[in-house]
């Protein structure tokens, strides 16, 4: 017997959609997050470069570029984008 499989439409957060009580935090530095990996990749540095421009040290810059944002606070991301010259609304 072949079960079918169930979906279950999105409400546009995946964090909220597992239940997670800090949903709207993990979703905003998700999508903020992901930002400063385009603007990094964008300039295409070395993660020495990035590491400078940041103020952080090497190995949180590898855990940044591996999408690892939740060592991250919101204001620590916000910082990057300010690094970064973007201009913040």
């Amino acid at each position: 017997m072949i079960q079918e499989p169930i979906f279950e439409e999105s409400n546009g957060n995946v964090f909220s959609d597992l239940g997670l009580a800090d949903a709207d935090e993990l979703f905003a530095r998700g999508k903020i997050g992901i930002q400063v990996l385009r603007l990094l990749k964008q300039r295409n540095l070395q993660q020495r470069e990035i590491s400078q421009l940041l103020g952080i040290p090497q190995p949180e810059v590898s855990h940044l570029m591996n999408g690892e944002f939740q060592r991250f606070s919101e204001d620590k991301i916000l910082i990057f984008l300010k690094r970064l010259d973007t201009e913040i609304t």
